[in-house]
């Protein structure tokens, strides 16, 4: 009994290393994304999780039967799974990136932990704690303080575009598709099976609007230079972060989860402060440290803030 105890308490702790690691690798894809925006959507998309999907498969090579077997039984689930995360929350990211601003999108994608609990709160009737409604507050307003450098009217004068609606539908189905990860069919199953058949699954629903592309346009990777940008948004921005997001959900919930995706912001941050060279303000600072801040009050146990 103590040593399953011990096993669960590791597990779990690596499951807050997963959690909090996840972000920074995430917000590679829009650094990357950008570099590599001379690629059309679908076409940047399908290279993305086809070469993921392959890559996963080979290496769950040993878990072939459970991946089987799961397939059989929850294949409409992981078509759908593959949908949310890899066609909207891929090429329609892609594709949205072209007519909307970096803090647009940014603001945008704080709204998923908002959506999961509530959608927890309808779907499962999970109930919402006062702790986290505080700590999802002051990651918002930490937000805000980040993308407006302290000027939280200029939130009034943001104009929203096709773009912005179209992140916005890519964070709603983020939303979704972390709600999906946390069924109950998906109980026991090793999280990189799931990510290689929900992979698989994208895969498949991405491939035929990247044909249409390569058929009708030239805009695919020719240089060793975009080779090189599809390699790292495959290894990442995909392999690397929806692994530890996807074992963070199933030993937290995806409502945890989903609030510590507020950290891509100050994580994001600090990437254009190192690759692209961006001055970090006083302003950006204090937001990072609301933002960090409120995932820990929003998410981790009680009994470690306030015993």
């Amino acid at each position: 009994m103590k040593t399953e105890n011990k096993q669960k308490a590791g597990a779990g702790t690596l499951g807050w290393i997963a959690l909090a690691a996840a972000p920074l690798f995430f917000s590679t894809n829009i650094i990357l994304g950008k570099v590599a925006k001379s690629i059309d959507p679908f076409t940047l998309a399908s290279l993305r999780w086809s070469t993921s999907a392959l890559i996963l498969l080979i290496i769950i090579r040993p878990q072939w039967p459970i991946a089987a077997r799961l397939l059989r039984q929850q294949w409409k689930l992981l078509l759908l799974a593959g949908f949310l995360a890899m066609w909207i929350c891929g090429a329609i990211v892609y594709l949205a990136l072209h007519s909307t601003t970096a803090n647009n999108a940014t603001l945008i994608y704080t709204t998923p932990p908002l959506m999961i609990i509530v959608i927890e709160y309808f779907w499962r009737g999970r109930p919402i704690s006062l702790r986290e409604i505080i700590g999802i507050i002051a990651a918002v307003i930490g937000i805000g303080v980040i993308i407006t450098r302290g000027d939280l009217t200029a939130l009034l004068e943001m104009r929203f575009n096709s773009g912005d609606l179209l992140i916005m539908l890519a964070a709603t189905s983020w939303a979704v598709y972390s709600v999906v990860l946390k069924s109950r069919v998906f109980e026991g199953v090793p999280t990189l099976v799931i990510f290689a058949l929900t992979a698989s699954m994208g895969s498949l629903t991405l491939l035929p609007f990247a044909s249409y592309e390569l058929m009708t346009s030239a805009n695919i990777p020719h240089s060793l230079y975009q080779w090189q940008m599809v390699g790292g948004i495959i290894l990442l921005s995909s392999l690397i972060p929806f692994s530890l997001y996807q074992f963070g959900i199933k030993q937290h919930g995806s409502s945890t989860g989903g609030v510590f995706l507020y950290m891509m912001a100050p994580f994001g941050l600090l990437l254009a402060w190192i690759v692209l060279g961006e001055t970090l303000s006083a302003q950006i600072l204090t937001g990072c440290a609301l933002v960090l801040g409120g995932v820990i009050m929003a998410t981790f146990p009680v009994k470690l803030l306030f015993r």
